[in-house]
C-alpha cells in the first residue's frame, strides 16, 4: 500500500539540499502562470478584476510552495517523484492556460487542475511517507483533509458562474490559506506544530528565492515585448529606462541583503518549520504580488506615458512597488530587530507619491516610484555596509 524504496531526501551532506534541475524545470510551468496573471490584470483594470486576478495569484502561489515544500521532503532525483513532478507539470499547464478564462468558460478547468494538484500530491506524499516518517504521514492526513474540503469548493465554484463563483472559489482559498495557520487541526487527528516540520531551511530559501526571479524575469519580458512594438522616441525610451532600472532596484532590494541573510539565518535556526511558514510561506506572497502588479504598470507607462494618471493607474503605479516593499520589510523583520528604516521611508514616499498621483503624468509617476526603489536599495545596501552588518555568504 504504501512506498517501500524510503523516497525522502537524505539530511546531513553538503549538497543534499540543493536545488536540484527537475525542481527548475517543474518551475518553468510556473513562468507561464505570471505571465497568465500580469497580462490578465492588464486585461482587466477593474476593482473586480483586481480581486478575481488577486485569488488566482493565491492560488497559483500556493500550489506552488506546496510542491516546494513537498520537494524539500523528497529526494527529485528518485524516479517516482520525478514523475510525480512531471504530472504536476501537465496540470500546471492546464492550471495557467486556464487564467485568462477562469471567471469564464474554463472555471472548471482551472478547479480541477488546481484540486488534482493539491489533492494529487498530497495523496503521493501518503505513499511516500507510510512507511518511513510517521510524524510527517500524520501531518499529511491533516492536510490533506482540509484540501479536499476546500476542494468541494473549488469543483463547485467551477459549476457555477458570476458572483456564486467568486464567492466559492474565496471560501475555498481562504480555508487553504487558514490551514497552517491553526497548524492543520482536524478532529481526532489534532494539531501540528511547526517543531513537527522538519525542513532544510536553506533548500526553500533558495527555492523562493528562484520564484522571485521568475517574477522579476516576467516583469523584464513583458517590459522588453511591449517595448519592442512601440515607436521609439524620448517618451518611450524614459519608460523602458525606468522600468528596467525599478526591477534592478527590487532586485537589489530583495537580493542583495535580505535573501542570503534569511537563508543563513533558516539553516542556523533550531525551528526552520517556524520561518518556513511565516517568513517563506506568507510573506513571500506579497513580493511576488507587488512584482507582478509593478510589471503592468511598467506597461502601463510604455504604451501610455502622457497624460494625468487617473485612479486605477494611481493604484497600480505606486501599489505594485509598494506592496513589494511592504512585503520585504515584513520578510526581513524576521530576521533583524527591526524592519528597515529605508523601507519605512519608502513606504512613505510613495504614500505621498500616491496622493499626488493624480496630478502627475503617467510617466513621471513610474519614474518616481522607479527613483524611490533605487533610493531604498542604496540606502539599505550603504547603511548595512557602513556598520558591517553584511551576513555571512551562503555556504560559508
Amino acid at each position: 500500500m504504501y512506498a517501500r524504496k524510503n523516497l525522502l531526501r537524505p539530511r546531513g551532506g553538503r549538497d543534499q539540499a540543493r536545488v536540484t534541475f527537475v525542481e527548475l524545470f517543474f518551475d518553468l510551468v510556473f513562468v507561464f502562470a505570471v505571465t497568465q496573471l500580469s497580462h490578465g490584470l492588464l486585461a482587466h483594470l477593474t476593482l473586480l478584476g483586481a480581486v478575481e486576478t488577486g485569488l488566482l495569484m493565491l492560488a497559483v502561489w500556493w500550489v506552488w510552495i506546496f510542491t516546494s515544500w513537498i520537494t524539500n521532503w523528497l529526494d527529485p532525483e528518485r524516479r517516482p517523484v520525478r514523475v510525480m513532478l512531471f504530472v504536476l507539470m501537465a496540470a500546471g499547464l492546464v492550471l495557467s492556460a486556464s487564467i485568462p478564462q477562469a471567471f469564464g468558460a474554463r472555471g472548471l478547468a482551472f478547479a480541477v487542475a488546481y484540486v488534482f494538484m493539491q489533492v494529487g500530491r498530497s495523496l503521493f506524499m501518503l505513499w511516500a511517507l507510510g512507511r518511513h516518517d510517521a510524524n510527517n504521514f500524520r501531518n499529511f492526513q491533516r492536510i490533506i483533509t482540509w484540501l479536499i474540503a476546500a476542494g468541494v469548493f473549488w469543483i463547485a465554484g467551477g459549476l457555477a458562474d458570476g458572483d456564486r463563483r467568486l464567492a466559492l472559489w474565496t471560501i475555498a482559498i481562504g480555508i487553504e490559506y487558514l490551514m497552517p495557520a491553526v497548524g492543520m487541526w482536524v478532529p481526532g487527528l489534532g494539531q501540528s506544530t511547526p517543531q513537527d516540520w522538519r525542513i532544510d531551511g536553506p533548500h526553500l530559501a533558495e527555492r523562493c528565492a528562484g520564484f522571485v526571479l521568475i517574477a522579476l524575469g516576467e516583469s523584464l519580458v513583458v517590459t522588453g515585448a511591449t517595448f519592442t512594438d512601440l515607436a521609439w522616441d524620448r517618451f518611450v525610451a524614459e519608460a523602458f529606462i525606468a522600468a528596467f532600472l525599478g526591477c534592478i532596484a527590487m532586485w537589489a532590494i530583495y537580493f542583495n541583503i535580505g535573501a542570503e541573510r534569511a537563508s543563513h539565518h533558516i539553516g542556523a535556526t533550531a525551528d526552520p518549520g517556524r520561518l518556513g511558514r511565516s517568513g517563506y510561506t506568507y510573506l513571500h506572497l506579497p513580493i511576488v504580488a507587488g512584482i507582478i502588479v509593478s510589471a503592468v504598470a511598467d506597461e502601463i507607462a510604455l504604451t501610455h506615458p502622457h497624460g494625468h494618471a487617473d485612479l486605477t493607474a494611481v493604484l497600480v503605479i505606486v501599489g505594485g512597488p509598494a506592496l513589494y516593499l511592504l512585503g520585504t520589510a515584513l520578510f526581513k523583520r524576521l530576521t533583524a530587530p527591526n524592519v528597515p528604516l529605508s523601507h519605512l521611508i519608502g513606504l512613505g514616499l510613495l504614500l505621498v507619491l500616491g496622493v499626488a498621483g493624480g496630478t502627475i503624468a503617467r510617466l513621471h509617476l513610474a519614474t518616481a516610484t522607479t527613483a524611490i526603489l533605487i533610493i531604498v536599495a542604496i540606502w539599505e545596501w550603504a547603511s548595512l555596509t557602513n556598520r558591517g552588518r553584511r551576513p555571512p555568504a551562503h555556504g560559508r
